[in-house]
This record gives structure tokens, C-alpha cells and sequence, in this order.
């Protein structure tokens, strides 16, 4: 009982940190704190060790010998990685999803679309646009898959939330566009090629640091 207790806690505490990490709240090269964490949960160390690793599977945490445990940092060779992995993986659950695809299916595909072309802001853009990407994914019914590919996307996400933190241009997705009139034309292969480009594609945005100097951060607009 008290390993299923602790299991449980340990995915509450992973998950609430790594929307922290993903949002910006905990900055890269923070340090999470045993006691700090087991405090503020409530919880014994063992959970948080738990936690820890769970958010060094997904790449957002680093254990260092005699530093603890810190929020990963990251740099454009990370963000390739990710846009690679991204596009071989979700073309891979497209060529499983496309016999599955209905029209309703494609429909909610759209209405994510259009929701995101609408967003003000890069969180509710974020939201709509990976809501596209799994509605036209979710359908290859192959779990670990899209595992693999949700923690990918909260990977993007963090690159985002870094570029974007003060402003956001509102967008168009003419790929997803052509992705929705490839399937619904049943042209998966052409779809699929699309997919794959646009995931693929890494932008470049100055951001000011709170020292005043100006840098560029990369992200997945995708």
C-alpha cells in the first residue's frame, strides 16, 4: 500500500515540477532541493527520488555528482534532436493513423487548427496546436508511441516558452492546413511528407535576458 501510495505521489510531484520546468518557472540550472520538495508535498524522500528520476528520463532534470539535482539546461543541438525525433516518429504514427482517420476525426483536427490560429498567446497556441497533432496521431492506437511523442512535445513546448516569454505573433498554420486536405483527399504519403517538414522546422527568436543582453533562443514552431 505504501508503494502504491508513494508511486502516486511521485507522479504528482513530477508532474507539477515539470510544468513548472516546461513554463519557465524553474529556470535551467536551478536546483530542486530534496527537502524543499518532500515539504512542500508532504512527502518522504523516497517519492521525490522518484519524481527526480522520472524528470531526468524526460530530460528536464540533471543529476550532478556533489551538486544535486538542477533543471536541465538546453541549446539548438538539443532542439534538433527533438525536431528530429519529433519528425520520424509522428510521421511513423500517421502511416498507422491514416486507415483509421474518419471525417469527424479530421473535423476536430480543423477546429484545433482554427483555435490556434486564434490564440493571443503562446500557451493557449501551444495547447490548440499539440491538440492538433495528437488528434491526428492518437488514432495509430500504438500507446508507447505516443508517449514517446507527448514527452516530445512537452520538450517543445519548453523551447517555446523560453523563445516566446513576453509576446507572441499570431500565425496561420498553412502546413496543417495542407496536412487536413492531403488525408482528406486520402493522400497519406503526401501528408506524411508535410508532417515531416514541418516538424522539422526550427525558428530563431531574439529574447533579452534579465541582464538587458540579447540573445537568440531556437525553438519548434511545429
Amino acid at each position: 500500500m505504501n508503494k502504491e501510495r508513494d508511486d502516486t505521489l511521485a507522479s504528482r510531484i513530477s508532474r507539477v515540477l515539470a510544468e513548472r520546468i516546461i513554463s519557465g518557472v524553474l529556470p535551467p540550472g536551478e536546483r530542486l532541493r530534496q527537502d524543499h520538495v518532500a515539504e512542500e508535498f508532504g512527502a518522504s524522500h523516497v517519492p521525490v527520488r522518484e519524481a527526480f528520476r522520472r524528470l531526468e528520463a524526460q530530460g528536464l532534470a540533471v543529476s550532478e555528482p556533489r551538486r544535486g539535482v538542477r533543471v536541465a539546461a538546453f541549446d539548438l543541438k538539443e532542439v534538433r534532436e527533438v525536431a528530429e525525433m519529433r519528425a520520424v516518429l509522428e510521421v511513423l504514427a500517421l502511416r498507422h493513423a491514416v486507415p483509421h482517420l474518419t471525417p469527424a476525426i479530421l473535423d476536430r483536427a480543423e477546429a484545433a487548427t482554427v483555435a490556434a490560429d486564434r490564440s493571443r498567446d503562446v500557451r493557449s497556441w501551444e495547447a490548440a496546436n499539440r491538440a492538433f497533432h495528437r488528434i491526428i496521431l492518437e488514432p495509430c492506437g500504438m500507446p508507447r508511441l505516443l508517449a514517446a511523442i507527448d514527452d516530445l512535445h512537452a520538450a517543445s513546448a519548453r523551447f517555446l516558452f523560453s523563445a516566446w516569454r513576453s509576446s507572441w505573433e499570431a500565425r496561420t498554420d498553412h502546413d496543417h492546413r495542407a496536412i487536413l486536405a492531403a488525408l482528406r483527399q486520402g493522400k497519406g504519403e503526401e501528408a506524411a511528407a508535410i508532417l515531416e517538414r514541418h516538424v522539422g522546422w526550427i525558428g530563431k527568436t531574439p529574447v533579452k535576458t534579465a541582464a538587458g543582453e540579447i540573445h537568440d533562443a531556437f525553438s519548434i514552431v511545429g
